[in-house]
């Protein structure tokens, strides 16, 4: 068995003091490192930690933390979208130290059981296309692409895509 094999992985709840600090810190330092992002992005995912922290609905909002050894490697957040019925999955991250161990897969497993379970009927997201590995994810779970659009952001000509996901009928699908 090989090291990566041995190392304790699992998803919790990002309850904690220091998990939405932690949050924020690992997108900055990751994207500044995998595309050079500036620090427009980590100011992005400072709000939408911030409004989350400040104002979320435990019953219909959550955040989850995937860890390796104890230590914080991904997360994972789902709030409330404009309509009742629509729920946002936000600022999904695996450090390269916890890759491999499919934590990003569960971390959206966690957050679609979720959204579930809190009675949403389509899950959003929006995402850049140059961000392959989560987009494999995302299809994974059958969700399909909306609409993309060019933009210059976080010091990057770049392609923002939104992507859907309909809850309803991946549940007729499954006969659940």
């Amino acid at each position: 068995m090989s090291q990566q094999d041995q190392r304790q992985a699992r998803i919790r709840r990002a309850d904690r003091p220091g998990d939405l600090g932690w949050v924020v810190m690992a997108h900055g330092e990751s994207y500044d490192e995998q595309f050079g992002w500036n620090t427009d992005f980590e100011a992005l995912v400072a709000k939408i930690v911030a409004d989350y922290g400040a104002q979320h609905d435990p019953a219909r909002e959550a955040g989850w933390i995937a860890e390796v050894d104890g230590r914080r490697v991904g997360c994972v957040f789902l709030v409330a979208g404009d309509q009742p019925e629509l729920a946002k999955l936000r600022i999904l991250l695996v450090t390269p130290e916890g890759r491999g161990l499919r934590l990003g897969t569960r971390l959206v497993q966690e957050c679609l059981d979720f959204a579930r379970e809190a009675g949403y009927e389509r899950v959003t997201l929006w995402t850049n296309d140059v961000l392959t590995a989560a987009r494999r994810i995302y299809q994974s779970f059958g969700f399909t692409l909306a609409d993309e659009e060019r933009h210059h952001s976080y010091g990057h000509d770049l392609v923002g895509q939104n992507w859907v996901l309909d809850l309803r009928a991946d549940a007729a699908d499954s006969g659940r």
